[in-house]
């Protein structure tokens, strides 16, 4: 994400981004859940350059399709070799039976711990982490507080590009 995208969700999201990849870096070697909260997708690959410049590590990107039947297959399936140094899974808000995937994923939790050796990152709205607060409570135990983006609308973001491009930035 260029300074003008990330000036594009909401001034704030500067520090905010800078958390995350400083939990990302901090949680490396172990299995560590990092929820963040945005009520937009923002673009996932301009997240994904934007987290690698401010953590320096080559980060995964995932993303779920509608029909995903379960988190952890999912994951586990779309994982590089060597396992990547932190994993982030956009569009769990796009699942058609995401209360049965978060099911699901409370009852084989431990899997994710002896599984995957790296932060993993869910990329949720509020909707999904109501959901995971009520389906899969054990699992969203293991996360801190999530990590708030705020997000401006489509209109902000090109008015913010304009400017940018006037300046030459």
């Amino acid at each position: 994400m260029t300074n003008i995208e990330a000036q594009a969700f909401n001034p704030n999201n500067g520090q905010s981004l800078r958390k995350l990849a400083r939990a990302i870096m901090m949680s490396q070697g172990h299995f560590a859940l990092i929820l963040v909260c945005c009520k937009f997708s923002p673009q996932p690959l301009s997240v994904l350059n934007q987290l690698q410049e401010l953590s320096s590590l080559p980060i995964q990107g995932v993303m779920l399709r509608p029909s995903v039947d379960t988190l952890f297959t999912a994951i586990l399936t779309s994982l590089d070799e060597p396992p990547p140094p932190a994993v982030v899974v956009f569009g769990l808000d796009s699942v058609v039976a995401v209360d049965q995937v978060l099911s699901a994923t409370n009852l084989v939790r431990e899997e994710f711990r002896k599984q995957f050796p790296f932060p993993l990152v869910l990329w949720i709205d509020d909707r999904i982490l109501q959901k995971m607060i009520r389906l899969a409570p054990d699992f969203k135990s293991w996360a801190a507080n999530p990590i708030r983006l705020e997000c401006c609308s489509h209109r902000a973001f090109h008015h913010v590009y304009k400017m940018a491009c006037a300046h030459g930035k």
